[in-house]
């Protein structure tokens, strides 16, 4: 009963997706539900008219008598009556098909939209929670998965106007045929609400089990793991581990549904007899003479009806409280709200930065670890200096870029940007002024010009601007080669789709960064795909482009970050060592050891 909470918010959702249609289906449906009992009192009418002519003489062998003494007119009336209902009937149920049908995609694209946008408000330590990537598959699947509630819910409320009709037209007969009913309904509604949560419960129990599936369902077929599996031979391991997990949730989604089958047989029986007993009283009463054969259609009629109805109805309601058992999962992730906010009165993002960027005493613990990633953390970023982060891996190189774009706050100290604290900044202004370029970047499905310009999605039409960023970034021969040019979809996905290797994907990855123009570049380990030549060509161009702006480049190579104005050495969290190329090897500190160690391999 308490899943049932969900129920205005959902409908609130649906009226958003379109006043107009929910509104039209709201009055179809009331027209629907008013068709049945009126059908059935007509039927009764048609019974007592046919009877009555019957005990009255035959004004003449012929039908022309008949006709000729307008004893037929009234049955005429009534049956034609009865064929518009029949007609319209099927013209409603068509109407609502249609609606239910329009406003069911729509709801799911809406909800959709909205999981969507969501989900990019949410802070990046959602992300990186396996709780909350449940609780996000979870969401996932019922943002499709629960429009078949649109119409079950509608259906109840139609369901429920006929019942409230034919009830009142069964009370004025035979009140004692209701408590029949109902007592012949009660055990499959509880038998339904018993399994129905038995349901949910192995359905939310088993969702990290799913998410696996998935995974596997994806790796095992998938371009970008084809290669793997083929060298390795994994495709037999994969598809065992499928199966034996499929296997787990198989056997107990067997379970319950043999369960329920055989519950909701031994119920069916029960309510069944108990109907029987109801027409029986029925065929009693019209034997004595208590109810007349138009009466014992129409009752035989509204009760054989009721009883399928109020099972309808109260197994369908046990059904929507189950269903909206699954809504607590869609809205328990619209409810999760991030930590990371613009503040109500928001500072400009300096553009240019001038004064620089200050980390001042910074410390940070990744959620649920104890561990400090960085702390006591100092140092200074001049304004137009480009800085190179080294270290070994869990140095803290990457922390800092999560700190400086704010997909992380500190846990210690503050990080300012000409003087003012990062969250004096709306979010939004300061991720503009920000072009950051990661070694995991995301291959996009999209064509060429359109993965350059999720660099700025704004000037996404600006055709110029993204071939200059292409020509920067070295990607512009590259998309000379394809041969629909920016126009050419990368990647295996879709049909057309033309993949690059590794070190063209990152030229393309680059050219987002230069699509930015931002005040703050950000490289980490941007040219680990590339060959030295490219490599070389695209920092001599980096650092040409990059003069007046503040920029910060994560390398392991040496080669690379020797072209960096000053270089800081990073170790557990904390800045160990600093100083441009030529001073740090001339410490014989940790650096010089790091470069020895690099520069021996190419001796």
């Amino acid at each position: 009963m308490g899943s049932l909470a969900h129920l205005p918010r959902f409908f609130a959702q649906v009226w958003r997706t379109s006043p107009s249609l929910t509104l039209s289906s709201i009055v179809l449906r009331l027209m629907r539900a008013l068709q049945p009992p009126l059908a059935l009192y007509v039927g009764k009418l048609i019974i007592d008219e046919i009877v009555r002519q019957t005990h009255v003489a035959s004004p003449g062998p012929s039908f022309s008598d008949w006709l000729s003494s307008g004893r037929l007119t009234h049955l005429a009336q009534l049956l034609l009556f009865e064929l518009a209902l029949v007609v319209a009937s099927d013209v409603l149920a068509r109407a609502v098909s249609f609606v239910d049908g329009v406003l069911s995609e729509l709801h799911t694209n809406i909800v959709s939209t909205e999981l969507m946008h969501h989900a990019a408000s949410l802070d990046l330590k959602h992300f990186e929670s396996s709780e909350y990537q449940d609780r996000l598959e979870r969401a996932r699947r019922q943002a499709a998965g629960r429009s078949g509630l649109l119409s079950q819910l509608f259906g109840q409320a139609q369901d429920i106007v006929t019942v409230a009709v034919l009830v009142a037209g069964l009370v004025s007969y035979a009140p004692v045929l209701m408590i029949i009913l109902l007592i012949a309904l009660a055990p499959a509604v509880m038998g339904e609400a018993h399994f129905n949560a038995e349901s949910y419960r192995l359905s939310r129990a088993k969702t990290p089990e799913r998410r696996e599936l998935e995974y596997l369902r994806y790796i095992g077929a998938s371009a970008e793991t084809a290669k793997e599996i083929k060298l390795f031979g994994l495709g037999g391991f994969l598809a065992a581990r499928f199966r034996r997990r499929a296997d787990e949730i198989f056997i107990l989604n067997r379970s319950l549904a043999l369960r329920r089958n055989l519950w909701g047989g031994l119920f069916a029986s029960i309510g069944t007899l108990t109907y029987y007993v109801g027409y029986a009283v029925i065929a009693w009463r019209t034997v004595t003479g208590q109810f007349s054969v138009g009466d014992l259609t129409f009752l035989a009629g509204s009760f054989l009806r009721l009883h399928g109805l109020f099972q309808n109805l109260l197994v369908g309601f046990t059904q929507v409280a189950g269903q909206t058992m699954f809504l607590d999962d869609l809205f328990s992730f619209f409810d999760v709200t991030p930590s990371i906010l613009s503040p109500a009165k928001a500072r400009p993002f300096p553009s240019p930065i001038r004064q620089g960027i200050a980390f001042e005493n910074v410390g940070f613990r990744y959620p649920d670890t104890d561990r400090w990633a960085v702390r006591g953390l100092n140092f200074r970023l001049g304004a137009g200096e480009t800085v190179a982060l080294v270290g070994e891996n869990g140095a803290g190189k990457t922390t800092i870029v999560k700190l400086l774009t704010r997909l992380y706050d500190p846990d210690e100290g503050r990080i300012l940007v000409d003087g003012v604290d990062l969250r004096g900044f709306a979010l939004e202004d300061l991720r503009a002024h920000i072009g950051v370029i990661f070694q995991d970047f995301v291959r996009y499905n999209f064509n060429a010009g359109e993965n350059i310009a999720v660099g700025r999605v704004e000037a996404a039409d600006d055709q110029p601007r993204i071939v200059s960023a292409a020509e920067r970034s070295l990607a512009d021969a590259v998309i000379e080669k394809l041969p629909m040019g920016y126009e050419q979809p990368l990647g295996k996905r879709f049909v057309n789709g033309r993949d690059l290797s590794g070190g063209e994907w990152q030229k393309v990855a680059i050219a987002r960064g230069y699509m930015r123009d931002a005040d703050l570049l950000i490289l980490d380990e941007p040219t680990a795909a590339l060959d030295a030549r490219s490599e070389a060509d695209v920092f001599e161009r980096f650092k040409a482009l990059s003069h007046g702006k503040t920029a910060v480049l994560i390398s392991h190579r040496f080669s690379t970050v020797r072209m960096a104005d000053r270089i800081l050495v990073l170790e557990g969290g904390r800045v160990l060592e600093a100083g441009s190329h030529a001073d740090l090897l001339s410490a014989r500190g940790r650096y010089a050891e790091l470069f020895e160690l690099q520069a021996s391999g190419y001796r």
